[in-house]
């Protein structure tokens, strides 16, 4: 599956786009093609993996699943302590 970056996601309007390096332009994102349990929606910035298929308007993501991102706790504490000092 191909990894992007969400550009930017509305949600109010439930759509949004998708960049990545495998693709020239930008991929249509709709709240619907989303995998996840709960509210969908995305964030700028936020790594997912998705599938495509071609529309007449363009190629839409589709089967988008978040990518989890390891946190590193110890960074983390560090830097929330540095902010309560």
């Amino acid at each position: 599956m191909p990894i992007g970056n969400v550009k930017w996601f509305n949600n109010v309007k439930g759509f949004g786009f998708i960049v990545s390096d495998d693709y020239k332009d930008d991929l249509f994102a709709h709240f619907s093609s989303i995998q996840m349990e709960g509210y969908k929606t995305l964030k700028a910035g936020q790594a997912v993996e998705f599938e495509t298929v071609k529309s007449e308007r363009g190629i839409h993501a589709v089967n988008i699943q978040p990518i989890e991102m390891e946190v590193d706790n110890k960074a983390t504490e560090k830097a929330n302590d540095s902010v309560t000092a």
